[in-house]
């Protein structure tokens, strides 16, 4: 088997084609149960993806999305942003999009985990057309600082930045790469840093995937910054959940181990109930619970902790996403069928907009846990 149908994490892989919303104001919102939020207190080390339940979605479903996700008690999110999509020309900056969901996350008394990906995966990118092919120089470092700059300088409640996703399924392909990397991270990492002293940067790495391929040296040679983020998607090579929530519990360990002595993130962790990759609603439960008193337990080791995801969607939405965005590393139609009932399947509600169990298990978890 091919080893780049294997190397897909949960987000990265989709983050810009399938995390993007598309708003459209002039349809009609459709109706998802309000809660106040207002008295809630919100733990700042715990969060959500937030999804609305359609992929075009209008900015009323949208706006609902995020309250009901924060009448959990949850204080954070993540945004992915592309930067393509935010400078579309050098030094013009597309603020529309970012706007509006970093003003949704305000109202929601939301900090933001930003995802920037200068690393997505297995490519280098994406970029704006006007960067040409970039390599990991001064050059690089140089726009790089001046984006992030700018993106960190408007928006205040951004407070841990990623610039590198998946950097192992990367590095894996591309070894002799990781000198330049480390020094590329270094060089943005100091001068945003005398900037934004309060923002922090790591890397982001697949935990199934470096554990699936044993890899745990990766870890160490590539944890610049001031954390260590991962994702976990406990499946196995072909993206089937073949494993108990007790044994794929068991791995969340080595995120502490690997990352040796530096704290850890969780920037994205679920569990599929779709029955094609042997998921069910019970094992979801229960791994929301396992992860929750992981965290209880660790809770010194880490920076924060973010649920992947709020929705499931209709499982051809991450088919055709994933088909699009990584069609390069998806020649195995399994794996691809696999990942996309994965993605689609990990939301806490269901597509016809009903609470799953693991829903009230998230949220009597977020709010047993105080805000430290």
């Amino acid at each position: 088997m091919n080893k780049k149908i294997i190397g897909v994490g949960i987000g990265a892989a989709i983050a810009i084609a399938a995390v993007f919303l598309i708003i459209m104001p002039q349809l009609q919102p459709q109706t998802i149960p309000q809660t106040q939020t207002a008295n809630i207190p919100h733990n700042i080390k715990l969060g959500l993806v937030i999804i609305p339940p359609t992929q075009k979605s209008t900015l009323q479903e949208v706006k609902d999305a995020y309250a009901q996700a924060a009448s959990t008690g949850i204080g954070r999110s993540n945004v992915y942003l592309s930067w393509p999509l935010m400078e579309p020309s050098q030094g013009t900056y597309n603020w529309g999009y970012s706007d509006i969901l970093m003003g949704l996350n305000r109202e929601q008394h939301l900090n933001v985990t930003l995802y920037f990906s200068v690393i997505n995966n297995q490519d280098l990118g994406p970029f704006p057309d006007w960067m040409g092919k970039p390599q990991l120089d001064q050059k690089l470092q140089d726009q790089t600082v001046t984006t992030l700059d700018a993106i960190l300088s408007r928006y205040y409640i951004v407070d841990y930045v990623i610039f590198g996703g998946n950097v192992d399924s990367y590095f894996r392909d591309h070894p002799n790469e990781i000198p330049q990397y480390v020094d590329f991270f270094n060089g943005v990492y100091a001068k945003l840093k005398v900037k934004h002293p309060d923002v922090k940067f790591g890397n982001w790495f697949s935990l199934n995937d470096i554990v699936n391929h044993y890899q745990p040296d990766i870890v160490g040679k590539l944890n610049q910054g001031d954390f260590v983020a991962y994702s976990y998607a406990p499946v196995d090579a072909l993206y089937d959940e073949s494993n108990s929530t007790e044994k794929e519990g068991a791995n969340l360990q080595k995120m502490i181990d690997y990352a040796n002595g530096k704290k850890i993130a969780l920037m994205e962790v679920g569990w599929s109930t779709d029955k094609s990759i042997n998921g069910t609603k019970e094992d979801q439960q229960n791994f929301v619970k396992t992860v929750f008193d992981f965290y209880k337990k660790n809770q010194s080791d880490f920076e924060f902790l973010t649920w992947y995801r709020q929705y499931d969607r209709p499982v051809d939405t991450c088919y055709n996403s994933l088909n699009k965005a990584t069609n390069s590393i998806f020649n195995n139609d399994e794996v691809l069928n696999n990942t996309a009932a994965y993605l689609c399947g990990t939301g806490l509600i269901d597509v016809d907009k009903n609470p799953k169990p693991a829903w009230d298990e998230f949220t009597k978890q977020i709010q047993s846990i105080p805000n430290s």
